[in-house]
């Protein structure tokens, strides 16, 4: 099964640029293994970031460079058709060039540092009935966690102070921007607000990284925040 949901091209034009760092960037990797079609337009981002460069007026304000730059990029980006040409392009590191419909026991590469190399080695802090955690600590910037829920459960309706990337690893989840499954990356921003209900079948466990908090309007899960650190 071939990924649905996808990273935004604005996030994969930041990746390109190295302008990603902590939590986001390890989430953004993990689906990078997983999914061909981001890793090409991650390509072409990159092979267009240096042609743009190399066009660029050396004596232009540094920060009016960076922004026309990210803006031609991402309508060149947008602009391309979904079978982008990969030809000339700096090769993508190899960790990234390994794609799976499903990770089975095997967690992507890029989590290894934080979460080791296998979902049964985990070890889950209990947070609610049918729902478990687990933080990452050693990361330079930002949250980076996992979270393990029982099918047929519902999260509380949550929105963002900041952005949110989320990887499925096993299992799948539905909310009003569609159905998640194994592979899939929900890249969300402070416009969105949404409640994922686990579906049936294996527990859903995802890794997920934020910038900044979560905002919860429910009294309980307001709570419960400070517990878990999101």
């Amino acid at each position: 099964m071939k990924p649905q949901h996808h990273l935004d091209p604005a996030t994969l034009v930041s990746y390109a640029a190295g302008a990603m760092t902590g939590a986001m960037a390890v989430v953004a990797a993990a689906h990078l293994e997983a999914c061909e079609h981001c890793r090409q337009v991650l390509a072409e981002a990159e092979r267009l970031g240096g042609v743009l460069l190399d066009q660029q007026a050396p004596r232009a304000d540094e920060l009016a460079r960076a922004a026309a730059l990210r803006e031609h990029m991402l309508s060149r980006i947008g602009a391309a058709k979904s079978g982008v040409a990969t030809s000339g392009t700096r090769i993508v590191d190899a960790a990234l060039r390994t794609c799976a419909d499903n990770i089975g026991d095997t967690l992507p590469r890029a989590l290894h540092p934080y979460f080791g190399t296998s979902l049964h080695r985990l070890k889950w802090r209990w947070i609610a009935p049918g729902m478990h955690f687990m933080h990452a600590r050693n990361v330079s910037h930002g949250k980076l966690f996992m979270l393990k829920i029982a099918p047929g459960k519902s999260m509380p309706t949550h929105g963002h102070h900041g952005n949110e990337l989320t990887q499925v690893l096993q299992g799948a989840y539905d909310d009003g921007l569609g159905h998640f499954a194994v592979g899939d990356m929900a890249d969300l921003d402070a416009d969105i607000r949404h409640q994922p209900i686990t579906a049936s079948g294996p527990p859903c466990i995802c890794v997920a990284a934020l910038d900044a908090p979560l905002h919860f309007p429910g009294w309980f899960a307001r709570a419960l925040q400070p517990l878990v650190g999101l």
